[in-house]
């Protein structure tokens, strides 16, 4: 029933607006971009069809209304985010065919423990770690398919009677995956773009140098507030699985070691492409500055190493190779048209100028208390990246908010930090953050998981950096 309503008042709620929605204060084609806005999101959160469906919309109407020609439109769902996906699941791919994900998963339960609990709790703290120095989508294409065997392997061996505690498991571990990727990146001004755009717009406007070490005052607390928040609110109130220590895992851990023997030549392939791989997204700044020109970007490498699974040869002779293209059938190619709508959503929302109007309205006049505007314009960030890309959001709203820093004679900081941070903790849609898309992948998330789960850790989100924006900001800024 659900989904049926939602067929139908997509659509619906589109002529609507498109019929009542005047936006004179806006760029031509605002209109039209929010009432598409909606109606995807209808069909989105419903599941009315397949999300990938959804996500063509703008493929069609943004030409149909002048707002982009076909080939502006269609520019974001091939963008460089796209085949870094690709070169990801190809990764991905090679290390299931070869069984190399099932022999790192292994290794992770030996030292995390066979708790359920404590084995999300790995997984976090490792994906965090990764993301404060490598791009968050880099960092989650390298832990789902290394989480998903761990899933598959204590899939074989679980209870019965206990699938739903089972489900719940696995919701919890893919989505803490994501929301961990999103969470790490702030620690560090390189760990997520809108850092970089921050510190780009301090020097530009205020010829201020934010520097590493003090950002990491405030990124650290963030950081580890939001996981251990984001821990309990995922283990304790919505997916507690009650499965306790996994009875006989490990000893199944051993027994599953010894099945799979030594490392073969293929799978010792993989390994290496994976290790190269991940040092080059690890490394790939010095890397560049050693060639002297950005020769390396992350999809360049991961197209390089994906690419690769497909060309070194396993045995010339039989012609067989780490990878095949007949194995690329269970590639995700609805996320990739999926994460691409959004973007393509996105790019409307920017042009319309409906992200400036938004924030200019919120901000008032001016006259509101210091933590109820740091509450608005952190809300509004969070909630508006979403639907657009934290980058663009960013990058528009920020001057916006610099500029009402200076008119209110209030420390930058205040203002700024908080936004920049929020940019960075979508938590509720697909869309709104690559590893949220990632994780999507695995088939263990639905629409309503997702964003029950983001609809409460966005509102936690917000009173936690407005609390510590209070706190810190005045002792590393003041």
């Amino acid at each position: 029933m659900g989904k049926t309503i939602g067929l139908i008042a997509g659509p619906l709620l589109f002529i609507i607006l498109l019929s009542s929605l005047t936006l004179d204060n806006l760029q031509p084609g605002a209109s039209q971009v929010l009432a598409l806005a909606v109606w995807m999101v209808v069909w989105w959160i419903t599941d009315a069809v397949p999300l990938p469906v959804a996500a063509l919309l703008p493929l069609i109407l943004y030409p149909v209304f002048g707002i982009f020609t076909m080939a502006e439109a269609a520019a974001p769902y091939a963008s460089p985010i796209i085949f870094l996906f690709m070169g990801g699941f190809l990764i991905a791919l090679a290390m299931e065919k070869q069984n190399l994900h099932r022999r790192i998963a292994l290794n992770i339960l030996k030292m995390t423990g066979t708790k359920a609990n404590g084995i999300i709790l790995g997984f976090m703290l490792a994906t965090a770690f990764l993301s404060m120095w490598i791009s968050n989508t880099a960092t989650a294409v390298m832990m789902l398919p290394i989480a998903l065997s761990i899933v598959n392997l204590l899939e074989e061996e679980k209870p019965e009677g206990r699938e739903t505690a089972f489900r719940k498991f696995k919701l919890g571990l893919m989505l803490s995956i994501a929301y961990a990727a999103n969470i790490g990146g702030v620690t560090t001004v390189i760990g997520t773009p809108p850092n970089v755009v921050f510190v780009g717009f301090m020097k530009e406007f205020y010829d201020q140098d934010v520097d590493f070490a003090q950002w990491l005052l405030i990124g650290i607390p963030v950081c580890f507030v939001m996981l251990t928040v984001t821990y309990l609110l995922i283990t304790r109130v919505l997916f507690r699985h009650g499965l306790g220590k996994l009875s006989g895992s490990g000893e199944l851990v051993r027994t599953k070691l010894r099945e799979l023997g030594s490392m073969g030549r293929a799978e010792s392939m993989v390994a290496w492409i994976f290790l190269a791989t991940a040092c080059c997204w690890v490394f790939k700044t010095q890397i560049n500055a050693a060639f002297g020109g950005d020769y390396l970007n992350d999809t360049i490498i991961a197209m390089g190493g994906g690419l690769l699974m497909f060309v070194l040869p396993v045995s010339l002779k039989k012609h067989e190779y780490v990878l095949n293209w007949k194995y690329t059938e269970k590639l995700p190619w609805g996320i990739l048209l999926l994460f691409g709508g959004g973007m393509c959503l996105a790019k409307g929302l920017e042009r319309s100028g409906a992200v400036e109007y938004m924030g200019n309205a919120i901000a008032g006049d001016g006259t509101m208390a210091l933590w109820i505007l740091i509450a608005l314009l952190t809300a509004f960030t969070l909630y508006a990246t979403e639907l657009t890309s934290n980058v663009a959001l960013t990058t528009i709203f920020l001057p916006i908010v610099l500029s009402l820093s200076d008119n209110l004679a209030i420390n930058p900081m205040y203002l700024a930090i908080p936004v920049t941070l929020a940019a960075s903790c979508a938590f509720m849609m697909p869309i709104s953050t690559p590893p949220n898309a990632i994780v999507f992948s695995s088939g263990y998330i639905r629409m309503t998981d997702m964003v029950k789960a983001g609809f409460w850790l966005n509102l936690i989100t917000v009173v936690i950096l407005v609390l510590l924006t209070l706190v810190l900001v005045p002792w590393v800024y003041g």
